[in-house]
């Protein structure tokens, strides 16, 4: 795994591109490769593209396939701005799914290989982010926050902006900060209230949390945070952030699914909102457990 230190970028004349074309914005967007994680980063270079700026989605090539495959909503095709890089990582074990009946936890571990070496994009990210950076007056990275230490080294260069994206709501951010702090420490916060929520103790394997912290140290290399969330939804939450986030600056950009929902034909609906339209009003409840569990046969059926 890599470590959170920064390596020195090569010089543009040594960049891995010969283009003389100059562009006044370029994006790059680096996920984390997890589904949940690499669908919103998706949206969100879709939304990015729509206003004329050309987008760089970042990944192996494996993940940027899982990705596009499983869009929803709007035509990959159509857009012709976003450009997909694939890059190599080392070869990894892939070990079958875990025995769910018989392990300590149901957290997926056989995902954890693959996760760590992506770790390893660091070098050819940084690479990248040079040669981007003698073409356009300014490069903006946008990052998971579980792929920091892959972006770290986009301080060192000038005109390349890194910022951070967080795939959970800011709720679920603050809780960690609401541990951490005290909870008498922030009583001062109007309107914020933080529910009593069962506890992530014991949903994690300890080769994930250490992976998790190893990004989080990295974070420090940013320049902003931005979250898939609403204002008007999470102020309270986006505002206990601002207060502790040392003067850098948060966004709340979200939702950004290309979900239309109105009174048409039921022609050409998705199979999901067929079903959640035969429903009666507020009988369905959404639980999204990310990563934090896995379902045997038996539960899934």
């Amino acid at each position: 795994m890599d470590s959170c230190h920064q390596i020195s970028p090569t010089n543009c004349n040594n960049g891995n591109t010969n283009s003389s074309k100059t562009f006044q914005v370029v994006v790059v967007l680096i996920p984390f490769p997890a589904q949940g994680h690499l669908n919103q980063l998706l949206h969100l270079s879709r939304l990015i593209s729509s206003h004329n700026i050309l987008v760089h989605y970042v990944a192996t090539a494996s993940h940027i396939r899982q990705a596009t495959l499983r869009a929803q909503g709007w035509d990959l095709n159509s857009i012709s701005n976003i450009h997909f890089q694939d890059f190599k990582v080392p070869p990894f074990a892939s070990p079958p799914p875990n025995p769910y009946n018989n392990a300590q936890t149901k957290f997926p571990s056989h995902l954890v290989p693959s996760l760590e070496a992506c770790s390893h994009l660091r070098q050819p990210v940084a690479s990248f982010l040079q040669s981007l950076s003698c073409v356009a007056k300014r490069v903006i990275v946008i990052h998971d926050s579980l792929m920091a230490s892959v972006a770290q080294d986009a301080k060192n260069i000038a005109n390349v902006e890194n910022y951070t994206f967080h795939s959970t709501s800011a709720f679920n951010t603050s809780l960690y900060i609401w541990e951490e702090m005290g909870k008498s420490s922030l009583s001062s916060i109007e309107g914020l209230r933080i529910p009593k929520v069962p506890s992530l103790e014991g949903c994690f394997i300890p080769q994930f949390l250490d992976f998790v912290g190893a990004q989080y140290e990295c974070l420090k290399f940013n320049d902003g945070n931005i979250f898939n969330t609403s204002r008007v939804i999470e102020s309270s939450y986006l505002e206990l952030m601002e207060r502790v986030s040392d003067s850098k600056k948060i966004w709340a950009l979200g939702p950004f699914i290309p979900l239309t929902i109105g009174k048409k034909s039921s022609k050409g609906k998705h199979l999901c909102m067929e079903w959640l339209d035969k429903q009666e009003p507020n009988s369905v409840i959404y639980v999204s457990f990310g990563t934090t569990t896995s379902f045997t046969r038996e539960e899934i059926e």
